[in-house]
């Protein structure tokens, strides 16, 4: 039996899948947060470029990969999809066990999927910087090499309890040439507003993008770019799963659970979408989204138009959030803590298209261990959550005696995140579990949307 199936260069694939037009019913509009009004495509100018505009907006089923993308994407693409045969025998299960592992790119996740794309788009339009915010550092790592290969500058608020406790992603990301400020920063006006409120303040998602949108939007050389979230940024990320698809046919197997970590949802849409095609032509397939705890935004949160930052500077998104000015615990996971979910994903959990699921911290660094012992991989905290996910799948079909197929995603590799690893060892790893009434408190402040 092989236990990792490869595709050639060759099968990189030639165009993106946008699940837009197999969505279950028309997408709520996106707001500006100015006008209290749908936002046009020239009010996103001031941040995006038209093609990426394009994107976001297209009701086209498949969307060209233009080809100095997919000669990048050369470096790491098609990534494996592995077998995890050690990982079945210590369970014992009659699961079958496959995973799509993406930290083969030079960043180490997925996240240079969209990053590539997005440099590309804005050199083209002639933009000289880019500005953007990242959590553990995979998004802000992925998009200073993508600025490097394209010659923009580039500039990233990293989130500060990140910044403090990963600070070999600080610098990789310096040493693909990119500035990074730990945010809240001095740097902005939302970043100074925030820091005169709270000089302790460890900083989240929404802070770093809210730092990220003012410097894009008063500079007319940069432009922002966004690592998740944003529907042009799942449409990149499909690569994953039509990979995926190849491979498991070559595999001669399908999924009958597909299972991704979920922070804003760019690595579950990459590796689901294209399974939930199928599902929209009949075929059974369940897709799982894992997220922490500490953040349980489709799990605990409500669906409902939010501001996509914390300053209120992006646009309005109906989604599952748990308000904009939610402050997650400083979890290792650091790509997951973010108050809100893509639209597309969260519209997809409304409507019963998807599942989700959320695990305590501890739990899932269990799983990274058995997994990492048993495939010698060591999984990042994100997708460790993934891992969890699929044990539990496949501890469950050996106690209902039942063969079932578990696709997970394996998002990135957690080389840079061993002090998360040390801290586990050693017994002090704690759990974080949000309390309702914090839930609660945030949701209160929701903006008003009248349509």
């Amino acid at each position: 039996m092989s236990t990792k199936f490869i595709l050639d260069e060759s099968r990189i694939p030639k165009q993106w899948y946008n699940i837009i037009p197999d969505m279950p019913g028309p997408l709520f509009p996106v707001i500006n947060p100015q006008t209290m009004k749908p936002v046009t495509p020239e009010e996103m100018s001031v941040i995006f470029p038209m093609s990426l505009i394009e994107q976001e907006m297209s009701s086209q089923r498949w969307i060209d990969i233009p080809d100095p993308v997919r000669e990048i994407y050369k470096l790491w693409r098609p990534s494996p999809l592995f077998r995890a045969k050690r990982l079945e025998e210590a369970l014992g299960t009659p699961a079958k066990i496959f995973y799509k592992y993406e930290g083969v790119s030079p960043a180490g996740s997925h996240k240079p999927n969209s990053a590539i794309p997005q440099a590309y788009y804005n050199k083209q339009a002639g933009i000289r910087r880019l500005a953007t915010e990242t959590g553990a550092g995979q998004w802000g790592s992925s998009l200073a090499l993508a600025c490097s290969m394209f010659g923009l500058e580039c500039t990233i608020y990293m989130v500060k309890v990140s910044c403090t406790q990963k600070p070999y992603r600080k610098s990789m990301m310096q040493l693909w040439g990119a500035t990074v400020h730990p945010s809240p920063s001095e740097f902005t006006n939302a970043g100074r507003s925030i820091l005169a409120h709270d000089p302790d303040n460890l900083g989240s998602l929404g802070i770093a993008i809210s730092e990220a949108v003012e410097d894009a939007a008063t500079h007319e050389d940069t432009n922002y770019a966004l690592g998740s979230v944003l529907n042009h940024v799942c449409l990149h990320q499909t690569v994953i799963g039509l990979e995926a698809k190849e491979q498991m046919e070559l595999a001669g197997a399908y999924p009958d659970v597909v299972i991704a970590c979920c922070g804003g949802g760019s690595n579950f849409a990459g590796l689901s979408f294209p399974f939930l095609a199928d599902r929209a032509n009949g075929k059974k397939v369940r897709c799982l989204a894992v997220e922490p705890a500490s953040c349980p935004t489709l799990t605990k949160g409500v669906y409902a138009f939010d501001f996509g930052d914390t300053a209120k500077l992006a646009p309005i998104t109906m989604m599952y959030t748990l308000g904009h000015d939610f402050m997650p615990p400083g979890i290792h996971a650091g790509g997951l803590r973010y108050h809100g979910d893509s639209a597309l994903v969260s519209q997809l959990y409304h409507a019963g298209e998807i599942e989700a699921k959320a695990y305590r911290q501890t739990a899932c660094f269990e799983g990274a261990l058995l997994f990492s012992r048993c495939e010698g991989i060591v999984p990042a905290p994100e997708s460790s959550h993934a891992v969890r996910a699929a044990i539990d799948e496949a501890v469950l079909a050996k106690e209902e005696g039942k063969e079932k197929t578990i696709l997970f995603g394996l998002s990135g590799h957690g080389q840079l995140d061993m002090g998360a690893y040390d801290a586990f060892l050693s017994g002090n790893l704690e759990d974080y579990e949000y309390p309702e009434v914090k839930i609660r408190e945030a949701l209160e402040r929701l903006p008003k949307v009248s349509l």
